[in-house]
């Protein structure tokens, strides 16, 4: 028998896939014809190995060699390298892309599932990857045809990778106040000239070229975000054969030395500084994307892939920190059990205690129910791509909307959390940087501010999503949460009892947002927006949960007896949180806005 994955649980994968989310129906629709049980399954087996072999072999060197600027050229470890080679060779950038791009239609489903072997396995290394993917889709969507053939294919094909160029030093997540400015030219192209900062994959030499997609102003246009415009500006501009050719103005000023993801560069850009002067002057050449001034429109395509990806890096980085830690507690002897009377009496395994237990259900309840939230809202992903009826891709589309900002933040919280207590369940070796833990912990405490910090995204659930449409978002999701419950108050028992507890959240949840914008009041609504996102967060992990142990009933082997197990322990003690929250929201406590600055 093979050893288990100290990344991810395959047998976890499987239970979500087929006897959760029934990954199989999906088969059954056009665009994934081609495809069967066996298909997904190779694909899974073959990203369990590159992230085995390719990926995780060397993210400690990763951390310890991050990556440096010599003034001219970024060097990186080269393992980073051969392990992204591995990547694209085997087809899996373009895995979900469309056939005539050389993709394989694979469902979001199993597009989550398998890239999440490779956040797990080694966080700095695959962002390059994913970064690129996200680029890649982006300019499918809005660019021409011109511009796929261009950047898209490359990229697809491990030449070219690709990143977002959103913030600016003196903005920050404040995309209202970006600077850079876009000049038009008689040739139709633009020349670009500002400054990005924080620029994940921003500069490396991994790839013949990096595609760099920007956020700038066109002169002339609207104040705010309304005035943005996305640019594709590459590093080295491209011929009409597709040959990469001379150096466009695009130079990285320096790198961010960062306390976790140190394999993947992260730059301050210069667009038009003059170091370089395409066609024989500065400034940075760039193509439009789409219509002026829609920038940010066609950004936020990427930007919520995006949050959903980094949703699921933190759920990977919180996976295998569980894993190990488990490893850990079944071989680590220490102590006895409370009852034990004899001193001399051989040392127990520390998972024969109850608080140690009490931390290994904790990391199960929220890296499991993590995992199953990213792969739901990818399965939303399918349906509102390929579902046969119209009224059933806009119930997902609605859905997907309210649920991206959980799925961003959730995991980012929580499965820090996960990786806070594996670091002590490991005791006094898991602050060491021998384990694994350590790093683990550090690399995900930046998904809390990756793709917007934990407060954007609440004002984000609350002041956007929780009332678009006249609340629609948030009736879907109520009326799916009601659907589980009905099924759990069908089942009787245990899982009723569940299902009552969850079903009384919810309608505080639903009462809580009516209360705090029947306030007319957009500052006091809006100002405990984290507490909101927290609660509801919870809460609907809870019915993610509740979803588990329907599908986990009727059996009593070990794996699905944790599952039930789990969920109980997320039920009693998780959700009961949530209690204190509400009241807090529903008392409209103005404390945040009553606060002088001069008073701290």
């Amino acid at each position: 028998m093979a050893t288990p994955s100290l990344l991810l649980s395959r047998r976890d994968l499987d239970f979500l896939l087929y006897e959760w989310l029934d990954a199989e129906e999906l088969t059954r629709r056009p665009r994934f014809a081609e495809h069967s049980r066996e298909t997904f399954d190779a694909v899974l087996d073959l990203s369990e190995q590159i992230a085995t072999r390719h990926f995780a072999p060397h993210n400690k060197k990763n951390d310890r060699e991050e990556p440096r600027f010599d003034g001219e050229r970024v060097h990186t470890v080269p393992e980073a390298k051969e392990a992204l080679d591995a990547f694209t060779k085997a087809d899996l950038l373009a895995a979900p892309m469309d056939e005539e791009l050389g993709g394989m239609q694979l469902p979001q489903l199993l597009t989550t599932a398998c890239f999440s072997w490779f956040q797990a396995a080694n966080v700095g290394t695959s962002s390059y990857v994913f970064l690129t993917l996200g680029n890649a889709r982006l300019l499918c969507a809005h660019g021409t045809s011109e511009q796929i053939d261009t950047y898209v294919r490359p990229m697809l094909a491990g030449r070219f990778f690709g990143t977002m160029c959103l913030s600016e030093p003196q903005a920050g997540s404040s995309l209202a106040d970006v600077a850079t400015r876009a000049e038009v030219q008689p040739d139709g192209t633009y020349r670009l000239f500002g400054s990005k900062m924080w620029i994940s994959a921003g500069d490396h030499e991994l790839a013949e070229n990096i595609v760099h997609l920007v956020l700038a102003r066109i002169p002339g246009g609207p104040p705010g975000v309304k005035g943005l415009s996305l640019f594709v500006v590459p590093k080295h501009l491209v011929g009409p054969d597709g040959a990469v050719g001379e150096r466009n103005d695009v130079v990285t000023a320096g790198l961010n030395h960062k306390m976790g993801y140190r394999g993947t560069t992260n730059a301050l850009l210069n667009f038009g500084e003059g170091a370089h002067s395409p066609g024989g002057r500065a400034g940075a050449v760039g193509h439009l994307v789409g219509e002026a001034h829609r920038g940010l429109a066609y950004m936020f395509h990427m930007m919520n892939g995006a949050r959903i990806g980094v949703g699921a890096g933190a759920m990977a980085l919180g996976y295998t920190g569980y894993l190990k830690s488990l490893e850990y507690a079944r071989e680590r002897p220490q102590g006895r059990p409370v009852a034990a009377k004899d001193a001399t009496a051989p040392q127990v395994p520390i998972i024969e205690h109850a608080d140690v237990r009490r931390m290994l259900l904790a990391q199960k309840s929220y890296v499991e129910g993590a995992l199953a939230l990213l792969l739901y809202c990818s399965r939303l992903v399918d349906e509102q791509q390929t579902a046969e009826r119209e009224e059933e891709r806009a119930h997902a589309r609605l859905l997907l909307d309210v649920l991206t900002p959980v799925a961003k933040s959730w995991p980012s919280q929580w499965c820090l959390e996960a990786n806070s207590l594996a670091i002590q369940v490991h005791g006094g070796y898991g602050y060491t940087r021998e384990y694994d833990v350590e790093q683990h912990y550090r690399d995900n405490r930046l998904n809390p501010i990756h793709e917007g910090t934990h407060g954007i995204q609440a004002l984000d659930l609350l002041g956007r999503k929780a009332v678009m449409d006249g609340g629609a978002g948030l009736v879907a999701l109520g009326e799916t949460i009601g659907a589980t419950v009905e099924r759990a108050l069908a089942s009787g028992g245990e899982a009723a009892e569940l299902a009552t507890a969850l079903r009384e959240s919810w309608e505080r949840a639903a009462k809580v947002t009516a209360r705090l914008w029947g306030t007319g009041d957009p500052a006091v609504a809006l100002a405990n927006a984290t507490v909101y996102l927290e609660a509801v967060g919870h809460t609907v992990v809870a019915w993610i949960w509740l979803g588990q142990y329907l599908a986990a009933q009727g059996h009593d082997d070990a794996f699905r007896k944790g599952k039930r197990q789990a969920a109980r322990y997320f039920f009693r003690h998780e959700l009961p949180r949530t209690g204190p929250q509400f009241d807090l929201l529903e008392s409209l406590d103005t404390i945040t806005l009553e606060t002088e600055p001069d008073w701290f």
